[in-house]
């Protein structure tokens, strides 16, 4: 093993995220902002609070010992499974667009599922790494990691969350295949966790519309496909090279959040295909160099911080993207490092701090 520098592309690509997310947290909210609080920098100033916080926590990260992590990964978790508890305690949990999802302490606001799936990863790359041999070799060595998860998932979809509960699901699944877990087994896994999907996905009434909406959005045009239907109109008035920053017109309470679950539709209005695509490519860069600090880490547990964290990223970067444009049913799924949101910014920075200590250590 050499000791090395962190990994520069990868910063240097998070930064650009950062910087980009806070451009356009200004010009998505700035209608929105002025028009609740009179002050069209509102979002931009508790944003960058949130960035200068997450960049902090980021490079503090770089330098602890991943192994740490591996250590502690009970603790994390037991802290994670806590915030989730005590966001569905209505003395806590706030509700928003009829969901639970977060805990107001003061000025700070944190959104639990967040915290919870940092936690989860951390445990189950610690879980799978210390006791390789019996995940690998037997059923048995499968359940307590997959109980954790399911009570992990139960609270989550009770807030109700599914989009971010199926995000940690695949999250996980991806982490045992590089855990080297058995093909079979992974496979009684997924044919075991598709009727639970079904069910969850078809057993409310406004999820059920959700997916009818993706499938024909101008069915109901003014309700269930509003969203979808509006995004694409963003998408679609940008072109090659955008209406110009600051020129939307669909920020303009015709997108629902459009500086949070929306912001990627302002962005392909504003700065056109060229702006989107520029925005793709550097997730693009940001997986290939996570994977890459995974497959050459020094142990499994490297290995295993790096896929679990580095997929975190992307699997919610490809969510998100995919309900934008509409590729996927409506749900609540933010764009990593450029939504407006502090506690998915600092975890998201967090996340990319253990990655960045991971390539300090990495294989020749």
């Amino acid at each position: 093993m050499e000791r090395r520098g962190i990994d520069i592309a990868l910063l240097v690509v998070v930064l650009t995220l950062v910087g980009l997310g806070l451009i356009m947290v200004l010009s998505a909210s700035s209608i929105q902002a002025f028009s609740r609080y009179g002050d069209t920098y509102y979002f931009l100033k508790r944003q960058l609070v949130w960035a200068i916080l997450g960049i902090i926590s980021m490079f503090i990260l770089s330098r602890i010992d991943y192994h740490f992590w591996g250590r502690i990964g009970k603790l994390v978790l037991l802290m994670g499974i806590v915030v989730l508890i005590f966001v569905l305690v209505p003395q806590f949990g706030y509700i928003a667009g009829g969901s639970r999802r977060w805990i107001v302490l003061g000025p700070i606001v944190v959104q639990a599922s967040e915290v919870a799936k940092f936690a989860l990863i951390i445990y189950m790359a610690g879980y799978l790494a210390y006791k390789n041999e019996r995940v690998r070799s037997t059923l048995k060595g499968l359940v307590p990691p997959l109980l954790v998860l399911a009570f992990v998932l139960y609270l989550i979809i009770l807030e109700p969350d599914l989009g971010t509960a199926i995000s940690i699901g695949v999250t996980v699944f991806l982490m045992l295949f590089a855990a080297g877990v058995r093909v079979a087994h992974l496979g009684l896994l997924f044919l075991g966790s598709v009727p639970i999907l079904y069910y969850f996905m078809m057993g409310e009434s406004y999820r059920r519309q959700r997916l009818m909406a993706f499938i024909n959005p101008w069915q109901d045009p003014l309700d269930s496909g509003f969203h979808i239907i509006q995004s694409m109109y963003a998408l679609g008035s940008g072109g090659l090279f955008g209406v110009g920053f600051g020129q939307s017109k669909q920020k303009f309470f015709y997108l629902p959040a459009p500086s949070t679950d929306f912001i990627f539709a302002v962005i392909g209005e504003e700065l056109g295909f060229l702006g989107a695509a520029l925005i793709i490519v550097l997730f693009f860069i940001l997986a290939w160099r996570g994977l890459a600090i995974g497959l050459n880490a020094p142990d499994l547990l490297g290995t295993l911080l790096a896929v679990g964290l580095t997929t975190m990223i992307v699997i919610q970067f490809i969510i998100n993207i995919g309900v934008v444009s509409g590729s996927l049913p409506v749900t609540g799924i933010s764009l990593p490092f450029i939504s407006y949101g502090g506690s998915s910014l600092v975890v998201m920075l967090s996340a990319v701090g253990i990655l960045l200590n991971i390539s300090r250590q990495v294989r020749s």
